[in-house]
């Protein structure tokens, strides 16, 4: 089984972006079964008005047909890391990310829970997504090959109590797609990645964007894969690129087995 982080430097409109992933899905290898994930933004990365113009309802639209064919296509599982979806009766939208199967089906969604309003010391300074998108309720799993998929989205990685909940639901593998700014992803990216598969002892796949957008936005790139130890199996520093990586379900079992962290858990 193998892991893909794909990483992007996305903008405003997406048939740019739809030819950028295209170009990667297109130099995957042919390893089965095989799960990509895509980082957050990746359909559309721009200010409030092009997200509020460019989401769909979720289960329908452009951009989630084409993810399905892709999905279908290529034989793959795909995780659209996050994109905007309506809120019926709304003016606010969610930031979702959604899993397709190798069939092009939807198995499942999730809306980002904790919402990214923060003062950062980059060109763009001042980050409030309240103003946008209104945060999920629950987290979720999905079911997969892979063992079941612990969902999040860019700002939660902070939040370890989220994967706590996912991992003690079952989850096997931690998904963060990701837009982090350069500043706080010089700073936290990776030890925030490694602290969240080490603890959980999961399998993280992290596809975050990755240079210098349209809008000025710089992000931090470094998508990457990490294995339960803790261990950093691949990494693209920055650009456009896709990271690659062999799962062995074995590990995260073993671990468990000889050093059941869980377990001895006592604060709940």
């Amino acid at each position: 089984m193998w892991l893909a982080a794909i990483q992007l430097v996305s903008g405003r409109h997406w048939q740019d972006n739809k030819a950028q992933i295209a170009a990667e899905l297109a130099a995957l290898p042919p390893q089965r079964p095989l799960l990509a994930l895509l980082p957050e933004n990746f359909a559309l990365f721009g200010e409030r008005q092009g997200y509020l113009d460019g989401a769909e309802p979720l289960g329908d639209g452009p951009i989630q047909r084409q993810l399905a064919d892709w999905a279908k296509t290529h034989g793959i599982w795909l995780v659209a890391g996050a994109m905007p979806t309506t809120i019926a009766g709304s003016e606010h939208i969610h930031t979702s990310s959604l899993v397709f199967d190798p069939a092009g089906d939807l198995q499942g969604h999730y809306h980002k829970i904790h919402l990214f309003d923060v003062d950062v010391a980059d060109n763009h300074g001042r980050y409030r997504e309240s103003e946008t998108f209104s945060p999920g309720e629950s987290p979720v799993l999905v079911d997969s090959p892979f063992g079941p998929l612990g969902l999040s989205i860019c700002y939660d990685l902070r939040f370890p109590e989220l994967y706590r909940r996912l991992t003690r639901a079952g989850a096997r593998v931690l998904l963060v797609p990701a837009a982090f700014t350069a500043v706080t992803g010089e700073a936290h990216w990776e030890p925030l990645l490694r602290a969240r598969a080490i603890e959980n002892q999961c399998y993280v796949i992290a596809a975050n964007q990755g240079g210098t957008h349209e809008t000025g936005r710089q992000t931090w790139g470094h998508s990457m894969v990490i294995d339960p130890w803790g261990r950093v199996l691949a990494c693209q520093p920055s650009g456009a690129g896709t990271v690659l990586a062999q799962m062995d379900a074995g590990l995260t079992e073993e671990l468990k087995r000889t050093m059941p962290v869980l377990q001895h858990a006592r604060l709940l």
